[in-house]
Order: structure tokens, then C-alpha cells, then sequence
């Protein structure tokens, strides 16, 4: 049954067979952005013929997902200022700290830097492991949008693998570069 009697969705409401929370376009932008600037840095940062430094690492690609976070944000609120729709101080600060799922989503790769730090496992190891977890987690988020946009699981699982690809081609070329 349509949500409206003239057939139109309303923006606010579920695509049937959805049944979960819907996740916020937010934190899908975010998130996919903070897997992808993350496996980037993490390859760029792993140089062959380098002495190993995980610690380092780690603080750049956490500065980078701030300074990230903080330039699209207020690049927001440069483009509100321009279009003449510019708000109050607080809702320019809502605007930078909206960035939070990008800053969000490289902290796995962080903490897997940090494990290496500890000694849990060789740096490289530690790059491998936040690849593969962060193209895993591309699939994920690509899967989790489409099935939030009402698409089935095939549908979904193609919508997934798409995404999953970024993650592939870094891997790639981080094989290729290295």
C-alpha cells in the first residue's frame, strides 16, 4: 500500500522489507569516505625500505580524518554562506562536527596501527589486516544503503561488491606500488 493516496513516498518513510533503522545518509557518506581516506593513507604511509614507525602512522591517518572532517564541514558552511542561507555561530560548528562518522570510521585502522605499536603484530601485518577489514566493511556499508533503499539482497549484495572494489583497487596498487 503506498504511503500517500496519490502514490508518492514520502521521503521520511521505510521501503517495504526494510525493517531495521534506517542508517542516516551521514554516517553512510562518512563512513565510506573514512574507509577509503584510511586504506589510502595507511598504503601511502606503509613505504618499502622504510624503517617500520605504526605509531606515526597512526597519528596521520587520525590528523587527516580531522582535518578531513573539519575542511567538509566547513566547506558546508562556506557554501551556505554563499547561497545567502548562512546560519548562527552554533549551527556552523553543527556543521564540522556532523563530520564525525568520517573520523569514526578510521579508527579501526588507527587501533590496528596501535596494536603494531604494541607489538601485537609487525606493521605490515597491520596494514594487510586494516585493508581487508576496510573493504570488508565498504561491502557492508554499500549492502546496508542499498537495503536500506528498499533494494533486495541480490540487488544488495551487487550495490556491496561495487563498493568493495574501492577497497580492492587500493589494495592493488599498494601491491603494485610496494
Amino acid at each position: 500500500m503506498p504511503d500517500r493516496a496519490d502514490g508518492v513516498r514520502r521521503e521520511d518513510a521505510v521501503p517495504a522489507g526494510v525493517r531495521w533503522h534506517r542508517p542516516p545518509e551521514q554516517w553512510l557518506f562518512g563512513g565510506t569516505y573514512g574507509l577509503v581516506l584510511a586504506s589510502a593513507m595507511i598504503s601511502a604511509l606503509d613505504a618499502t625500505g622504510e624503517t617500520a614507525d605504526p605509531g606515526s602512522d597512526a597519528l596521520w591517518v587520525l590528523f587527516t580524518a580531522l582535518a578531513s572532517g573539519a575542511a567538509h564541514g566547513y566547506a558546508h558552511v562556506i557554501a551556505r554562506r554563499a547561497s545567502a542561507a548562512g546560519g548562527a555561530g552554533a549551527s556552523r560548528l553543527r556543521s564540522v562536527l556532523a563530520e564525525w562518522p568520517l573520523v569514526a570510521a578510521v579508527l579501526p585502522t588507527v587501533g590496528m596501527l596501535l596494536a603494531a605499536v604494541a607489538g601485537w603484530w609487525a606493521e605490515d601485518t597491520a596494514v594487510d589486516v586494516a585493508l581487508l577489514f576496510n573493504t570488508v566493511a565498504l561491502f557492508g556499508l554499500g549492502a546496508s544503503a542499498a537495503r536500506a533503499a528498499g533494494r533486495g539482497w541480490p540487488s544488495s549484495c551487487r550495490a556491496g561488491g561495487a563498493d568493495m572494489l574501492i577497497g580492492l583497487v587500493i589494495i592493488a596498487a599498494n601491491a603494485l606500488i610496494h
